[in-house]
């Protein structure tokens, strides 16, 4: 096993995925940025944002010295406007050479660095309409400004926790 050098990496992350070409795919992302916008910045000095078309197996090492971790995307299952929920480490038939799911990423943390995973939240957003040209569908402007609220309420939490556990 390589020795693994700590980076400044912040105790919070949020890692989002969706195309900003296809309609409601972009919810992700979106999220992302209007959290960015709207921390304060006490509270950008605790959380690291990343974005990318897919959630890939590549960014295992990106959860290194992380306390809790946000993942957000779109999703065509999820009740509206959006499901929250704890998710655990777990094998699955997700992984392919372009993609994984948040559980499978996980777990694949946990068995290339033997340690545990952070703590992990899955924030989905209700989609209707991912055809690629699309824009983002009149109900998932909605539903964004739900998620995104909930997003600005799970991070100031986070946040307040990081700080009281200092």
């Amino acid at each position: 096993m390589y020795p693994i050098i700590k980076a400044q990496h912040k105790p919070i992350l949020v890692l989002a995925w969706g195309n900003m070409s296809r309609g409601d795919d972009a919810l992700g992302p979106m999220c992302l940025a209007g959290l960015q916008a709207l921390l304060a910045p006490h509270q950008l000095q605790q959380v690291d944002f990343l974005d990318d078309y897919q959630l890939q197996v590549d960014y295992a090492p990106d959860l290194l010295w992380r306390r809790v971790v946000l993942f957000i995307d779109a999703s065509l299952t999820a009740a509206a406007p959006f499901e929250a929920y704890a998710l655990q480490p777990q094998r699955d038939t997700s992984y392919s050479s372009h993609a994984v799911s948040a559980p499978s990423l996980l777990q694949v943390f946990e068995d290339v660095y033997d340690q545990s995973a952070p703590a992990a939240t899955m924030l989905a957003i209700r989609g209707e309409s991912f055809e690629l040209g699309d824009p983002l569908s009149v109900a998932a402007q909605t539903h964004l400004q739900a998620a995104q609220d909930w997003a600005l309420t799970w991070v100031a939490q986070q946040c307040a926790q990081e700080l009281s556990d200092a």
